[in-house]
């Protein structure tokens, strides 16, 4: 046995060394080989000979491990257990110590081996507690976005809007669950949506609250309303979409919450009655509407309300899947009928060719000053030119289609008419807006252009435009300002998180401003009037030149001044597994590859790792904010991808081809083979950058963290790896230990003015509270699927509660499923 561990390891690190790699695993090898043939034919030195690699490796671990608990694991777990069994077997050698020597030293070894497992389980490995949390102040950094609906300033017991206000500050008033009292909390009703997928699932959910109901979607947007108190269903809405329409994710993040002005409701859809309601977009866009789709602009004659002058009062509005923005009455799910045709608009139009999966709108369209504003996915990797990635603004009763704003003709909004298409392959925005409608905007993440490995063909419209933040004015659907967070971006580093707005500190007083995290895991801060950065600003750093288009490639790259995520660059050391092998087979492929830090050019000749990985950093679950003790909560994932640009006539003898040219769905990971029809080049990524053996990451853990920053400063507070190996292992075995190794997470947290921190989103299938001052969980329980979803809290009847969407997700690899689950602490017996 110590010969073939031995060979293995001596002809896999011969093979490193070559490469210019640590030469330990072709010294180690050989010495066990020499070792395991003495031991073999039953020579002493045989066991001595081990001895030297035992101490040899020992020293070696030590130098390159330092106090990192992971990093010895791989280093010395398979050496520590071949060393007890020579011991044991050492007595029986020719001139061999006695049976009581040996066996004392393979005693003392399995003591070590005991020992060094059991740290394993120590807690709060990895907590780094740098600061003291600020105690709550008496003057909040909660802004001003206006006060025309329930979302710009929900009531404390409310969530109003997917990030609970417009301002998107996950931040709860709610504060009758503490650290003191939040071990009590308890299952207080559970419901179950009936939408199971297979294939493709996750739907990313996070309901709205708003007086006594509860508003959500489901992963094939199927519209529901439960009872917020008990979680009994009022009435559900089914607009029946198609699983042919699923892109990457069957996703459903929120819906939005919408209440009718009393000025409009009163005389019909006449909108110059409403002050505040939009107008079209010009006097051309007036005169040219009867060109246009009856789906897309206001009717000649005013539409009938639906049933009654009461009805579509308050509406609950939901983009879907097949491309569809869908109008219901909050009261009774009857759809609105004045909305567009019937209650809907498709907003596919003069779009083209937009075969089933690549128009999608899977996030929270957003109201600001009655414009509803929504973007939408373009399937990622399938073609350099797909469907445009306009963003639409519509009259948000009417369905009047009012401005397109498409970042392919950026200095133009008017809405095209008859057969006029919009640029194909421009950058679209997937995830969720913020708005702001004191100001009149409206803040757009937008993504990358379509091929998001290959620039060469981008025009200068896209180059400039692309992975942004960006501010529109919402009366002309013109920028305002923007700002690029990656130039020319071939990473698929489109931001996904959706902003935050706030009021910052500054030395001249609080400014309006918007806080903005990247998957890079930079942060910044914006004056979100003028876009001008905040907090120590930013700057532009040279970054790694060359690769597959080393004339396209940006000499610098911004990184925040104020506060990144973004950990330091990994280098040979940094590979993992459970043994030697699988950390020699990682320490080859990085040899492998190119890998010259951040932002590593996409090269066609070898490999390219990509660090950090397209899903962050941070991304669509974003950011949560406590105004009165001036703390931001970032979750964030901390892995690098292992990416191949594969040459056209290789892809097409692999099959590699568009969506819509296969003859099933094949799956899988986002860019793992996907075509990029029209670049020379199709893609492959390794997310997670993955041992294909195993399905074990070949970075050493933590995986994904959660952390706490002083938004005055953006110093760090705390931080401390998010998740346990429960639900993890290898060969996808559910491992069931509770060690906190800190898993890869998708979605986002909740902070109440309680002092929690509400999150599941690992993959270790838990929701847990953590208090906000110490990093330390002080609650959680086990979900029935992945949790991979932000969590929402709100008061019914005097109760506080805790809603998760428990749908699990297809990429994080976690369980299916369709629960709704609230949770409370036990109800007072006061009858």
């Amino acid at each position: 046995m110590v010969a073939l561990v031995g060979l293995a390891l001596g002809s896999g690190g011969a093979y490193l060394a070559i490469l210019g790699g640590s030469w330990y695993y072709l010294v180690a090898g050989v010495l066990m080989l020499v070792a395991g043939i003495q031991l073999f034919r039953g020579r002493v030195s045989g066991a001595g000979i081990y001895a030297v690699v035992f101490v040899g490796t020992f020293l070696w671990a030590a130098w390159e491990s330092g106090l990192n608990y992971w990093r010895w694991i791989p280093r010395l777990d398979v050496v520590l257990i071949l060393a007890i069994l020579v011991a044991l077997i050492t007595p029986a050698l020719k001139n061999g110590p006695s049976r009581k020597t040996g066996l004392s030293l393979a005693g003392v070894l399995f003591l070590g081996l005991v020992v060094a497992g059991a740290l394993a389980f120590l807690p709060n490995r990895g907590y780094q507690h740098l600061e003291d949390v600020p105690a709550i102040a008496d003057e909040s950094l909660s802004t001003d976005v206006g006060d025309a609906q329930p979302a710009d300033a929900p009531a404390d017991e409310d969530w109003a809007a997917y990030g609970r206000d417009s301002a998107a500050t996950r931040f709860s008033p709610a504060d009758q669950i503490t650290p003191d009292n939040v071990g009590d909390l308890e299952v207080a009703w559970q419901y179950r949506t009936g939408d199971v997928l297979d294939h493709r699932w996750g739907a990313e959910t996070t309901p709205l609250k708003i007086g006594d109901d509860v508003f959500l979607c489901t992963s094939r947007n199927i519209l529901i309303s439960l009872n917020a108190a008990t979680g009994e269903e009022n009435w559900r809405y089914d607009p029946q979409v198609s699983e042919d329409a699923i892109p990457y994710t069957a996703a459903c993040r929120g819906v939005t919450y919408y209440e009718v002005p009393d000025a409009r409701s009163s005389t019909g859809d006449d909108p110059s009655a409403d002050p505040t309601a939009p107008m079209a977009a010009d006097d051309e866009q007036s005169d040219s509407d009867d060109q246009a789709p009856v789906s897309e602009t206001q009717p000649s004659e005013p539409a009938v309300a639906s049933n009654d002058d009461q009805s579509c009062q308050a509406r609950i509005i939901s983009g879907t899947l097949d491309g569809r923005l869908i109008e219901v009455d909050a009261a009774t799910g009857e759809p609105c009928t004045d909305f567009g045709d019937n209650g809907q608009v498709d907003i596919k139009r003069n779009m083209g060719e937009t075969p089933d999966g690549y128009v999608s709108i899977n996030s929270a369209p957003v109201v600001v000053r009655n414009v509803l504003v929504t973007g939408h996915q373009v399937l990622d990797g399938q073609r350099r030119y797909p469907p445009s990635g306009v963003i639409k603004g519509y009259d948000v009763v009417t369905g009047e289609l009012l401005w397109a704003w498409d970042a392919g003709r950026p200095d133009q909004s008017e809405p095209l008419t008859g057969n006029e298409t919009y640029v194909r392959g421009s950058p679209n925005m997937w995830t969720t807006a913020a708005g702001d409608s004191k100001l009149g905007l409206v803040y757009l993440p937008m993504a990358n252009s379509a091929a998001d490995y290959w620039s060469s063909s981008r025009t200068p419209e896209e180059n400039e435009w692309a992975s942004s933040m960006i501010a529109l004015d919402v009366e002309t659907g013109l920028p305002k300002w923007h700002f690029q967070t990656a130039h020319k971006d071939v990473w698929d580093y489109d931001p996904g998180s959706q902003p935050t707005l706030i009021d910052f500190p500054t030395g001249d007083g609080k400014v309006p401003a918007l806080v903005m995290p990247t998957k890079q895991g930079e942060i910044y801060v914006f004056n979100r009037e003028t876009g001008e950065l905040l907090g120590g600003g930013a700057e532009e750093r040279p970054v790694p030149q060359g690769g597959a288009e080393p004339d396209q490639r940006s000499e610098t790259q911004p990184f925040s001044l104020y506060a990144t995520l973004r950990q330091p660059d990994i280098d040979e050391k940094d590979m993992w597994g459970m043994t030697p092998f699988d950390q020699l087979f990682c320490r080859i492929q990085y040899r492998q590859a190119s890998w010259k830090g951040m932002y590593t050019p996409p090269t066609a000749e070898q490999p390219w790792i990509q660090y950090t990985g397209y899903n962050g950093g941070s991304d669509w679950g974003s950011v949560a904010i406590d105004p009165h003790r001036g703390v931001m909560i970032a979750n964030y994932n901390d892995m690098p991808n292992y990416n191949e640009l594969v040459p056209r006539d290789v892809a097409n003898k692999l099959g590699w081809v568009p969506r819509e040219e296969q003859k099933e769905d094949s799956g899988g990971a986002e860019g793992a083979g996907d075509p990029q029809a029209n670049t020379p080049y199709a893609i492959n990524v390794n997310a997670g950058w993955r041992v294909p053996y195993t399905g074990m990451l070949c970075k050493q853990p933590p995986y994904g963290h959660i952390r706490a920053i002083d938004l005055a400063s953006g110093d760090t507070l705390w931080d401390r790896p998010l998740g346990t190996a429960r639900a993890n292992g290898p060969w996808g075995i559910r491992s069931g230990l509770p060690i906190d190794i800190g898993t890869p997470n998708n979605g986002g947290s909740v902070v109440t003015a309680g002092g929690l921190i509400f999150i599941a989103a690992a993959t270790d299938d838990l929701i847990r509270a953590i208090d906000i001052e110490s990093g330390e969980t002080v609650w959680q329980a086990p979900l029935p699927a992945g949790g991979q979803a932000n969590p929402m809290v709100y008061e019914a009847d005097g109760r506080q509660y805790v809603v998760i969407v428990a749908t699990g997700h297809h990429f994080m690899e976690t369980p299916s499923g369709d629960y709704v689950i609230a949770y409370a602490l036990p109800k007072r017996d006061d009858t």
